[in-house]
């Protein structure tokens, strides 16, 4: 079958501020990031263990989305939690009736899942679901 079913995604980040967002990746979330030489852009990618890209470019004054931008599949959402947590790290609350979504400790519930929100140091949301 065509289309895209067999290709690799990424994901492609905007930052305020390369070298904040560099650490944060890094240091905080344990990426292992990559620069990528350029200008006027500086960018490079971080990259997880399973072989998943994302982008950072930085581009000053551009807001950032105000939606999820990225998520982290993991087992054990709430050593996940802890760990980001002891980077300095704080999870989003949210109570939003009109889509069924709130967060009680950073996390929400949909049976079997859960979700929780947090922003990088770009103000990018990202998340964390369960598999």
């Amino acid at each position: 079958m065509g289309g895209l079913a067999g290709a690799t995604a990424s994901a492609v980040l905007k930052v305020d501020n390369y070298d904040r967002a560099r650490r944060f990746y890094s240091e905080v979330l344990g990426l292992d990031v990559e620069d990528i030489p350029g200008d006027p852009t500086r960018q490079g990618v971080a990259k997880t263990d399973d072989g998943s890209t994302i982008l950072l470019y930085e581009r000053p004054g551009m807001p950032a989305p105000e939606n999820t931008t990225l998520g982290f599949s993991v087992d054990d959402i709430d050593t996940a939690m802890d760990d980001l947590r002891s980077g300095g790290v704080e999870f989003e609350e949210y109570d939003i009736p009109e889509i069924g979504l709130k967060t009680e400790a950073g996390v929400a519930s949909f049976g079997d899942m859960k979700i929780a929100w947090f922003k990088d140091s770009e103000g990018n949301i990202l998340s964390l679901t369960t598999r």
